[in-house]
């Protein structure tokens, strides 16, 4: 589903039918990676969650706020993470990384404004949370990942 969803030849779909096929990815990723981790006490590190499908689909795609509350609320349940990470980034960054990967997907070539609006989500929602922390990574740099390890180890001891 993930690969159908990335891929350059999908990127037609209707918002709606986007929306359901990330939906459809995510409840296989809770159903037979998360819960089962959860059930063996393990700690799991996902790059995304349903703050992804907020940004990039309710505020960004104008997908109906109802329409994504009921589907997380059935999809997910109570599992939420114990920490989130934001990383934010200057756009001249941001676009000089996505010229750099081998392989680019859908969302590598959207409108500047639709970034935008995802980064800002991201940062109002980590803002309204006292489990997120948010980091500017526009300089790749060993001490950002030195301090996002230190708090990501201080959280699980």
């Amino acid at each position: 589903i993930r690969n159908l969803i990335s891929s350059k030849s999908f990127n037609q779909l209707a918002q709606l039918t986007d929306y359901y096929l990330i939906n459809a990815a995510r409840n296989e990723h809770v159903k037979k990676t998360l819960l089962l981790a959860k059930k063996q006490k393990k700690i799991v590190i996902s790059d995304r969650y349903i703050d992804s499908t907020y940004a990039y689909q309710v505020v960004a795609n104008k997908i109906d706020k109802k329409i994504n509350s009921i589907n997380q609320k059935y999809i997910i349940k109570n599992l939420k993470p114990n920490l989130t990470i934001v990383l934010k980034s200057n756009f001249k960054t941001i676009y000089s990384r996505i010229k750099k990967r081998k392989k680019n997907n859908k969302f590598d070539k959207l409108k500047n404004s639709f970034y935008k609006k995802a980064q800002n989500t991201y940062i109002s929602i980590a803002r309204r949370n006292k489990d997120y922390l948010i980091f500017d990574s526009s300089k790749n740099t060993t001490e950002l990942e030195k301090t996002i390890l230190a708090f990501v180890l201080k959280k699980i001891k």
